[in-house]
């Protein structure tokens, strides 16, 4: 009954999110439906992946993506939801600290019971600020930065009245609202108006059964993503040497520019170099290695001034941020799908 299940949801996946998927980027019908069928690639996938010229053997696609979220079962719905992920992850090292959640319509903190909106909006005097989430949602969907400056409110930098606070807080059945991180000065020099993250996938090697680090980008917002950085909603994205820390030119998901200062804080990208790498990769390999039921992980962390701070974790990561540099098909990712009959 599971196998079927699993067939069903695929299915279900492949029109939804392959077939009427929105795109980015002007591609013939013809064009798209090809790619859609052969190999369950998206039109999207087609140009960033140049397939007219490169062979699509070489790439992982959109659908071997959505196989791939099956690799942690029994245990991927652990990291699908943010809740259970924090829990999970606060016994081993630093996570945002969830203040309220809102479940079914009633809105709940962790300690003493049924809220109100008025007592969330005090909780935002207090803590300055303050941000909200869908906890089962990713690509930076539904993610709003809370800030309040005394008189005044903001929602994404955009200042609001308290009807327009209680309007969004009402407007979702389901949210989790956690604490602010200040991130570390080199990521605020890189764009200080959204909260940049590192995307580090660990995976546990067949032969060894021990975490491994195998990739990690640094996302950064721009202007046209606050509050957050995913790439999916059109960040930028820079390679890191896992060796040195040190980033690569950034690209994006939306179109083939490629970025060697930051379009709006005119930061220079590439070359610079996140500080602590060695004790940063240290630190995930450590929890990595307390989880021995996850044997992939995507970790979404800020780097603070006091260390690592872990915003989520995924049971799976998109391929494209991934293969913008380069096809994964015959990589070591591929190897790894294969073990796990991802792909053949």
């Amino acid at each position: 009954m599971r196998k079927v299940l699993k067939k069903i949801k695929l299915f279900v996946l492949y029109w939804t999110r392959i077939v009427f998927v929105k795109n980015n980027f002007k591609v013939g019908l013809l064009t798209k439906i090809r790619a859609n069928v052969f190999g369950g690639f998206l039109a999207d996938q087609y140009e960033l992946y140049d397939l007219k010229h490169n062979d699509k053997k070489q790439f992982l696609s959109e659908f071997d993506w959505y196989r791939s979220r099956y690799i942690n079962e029994p245990f991927d719905f652990a990291f699908n939801n943010k809740v259970v992920c924090a829990e999970i992850l606060k016994q081993h090292i630093r996570v945002a600290e969830n203040y309220f959640i809102k479940n079914k319509g009633v809105i709940y903190d962790f300690y003493q019971g049924v809220k109100t909106n008025e007592e969330i909006y005090e909780s935002l005097k207090r803590e300055g600020r303050l941000v909200i989430k869908p906890f089962a949602k990713g690509k930076g969907n539904g993610v709003h930065l809370l800030k309040y400056e005394a008189p005044s409110i903001f929602i994404d930098e955009q200042e609001v009245d308290k009807d327009c606070l209680f309007r969004l807080l009402d407007g979702e059945k389901e949210f989790l609202i956690c604490e602010y991180i200040k991130q570390h000065p080199y990521a605020d020099e890189l764009y200080d108006k959204t909260a940049n993250t590192i995307r580090m996938i660990t995976i546990r090697d067949v032969q060894t059964h021990r975490p491994k680090i195998f990739f990690a980008v640094q996302r950064m917002g721009t202007s046209g993503t606050i509050p957050v950085d995913n790439g999916s909603k059109g960040g930028l994205i820079s390679k890191i040497d896992i060796e040195t820390g040190e980033l690569t030119e950034a690209r994006c998901l939306h179109s083939k520019d490629v970025y060697y200062n930051h379009p709006d804080s005119a930061k220079e990208i590439k070359g610079v170099r996140i500080p602590e790498w060695e004790k940063i990769k240290a630190e995930i390999l450590e929890v990595a290695d307390k989880l021995p039921f996850m044997d992939f992980i995507a970790w979404d962390i800020l780097i603070t001034k006091k260390g690592v701070c872990v915003i989520e974790a995924n049971s799976s990561s998109g391929v494209n941020i991934i293969q913008l540099w380069g096809g994964q098909r015959q990589g070591e990712l591929g190897d790894f799908f294969r073990h796990y009959k991802v792909i053949k």
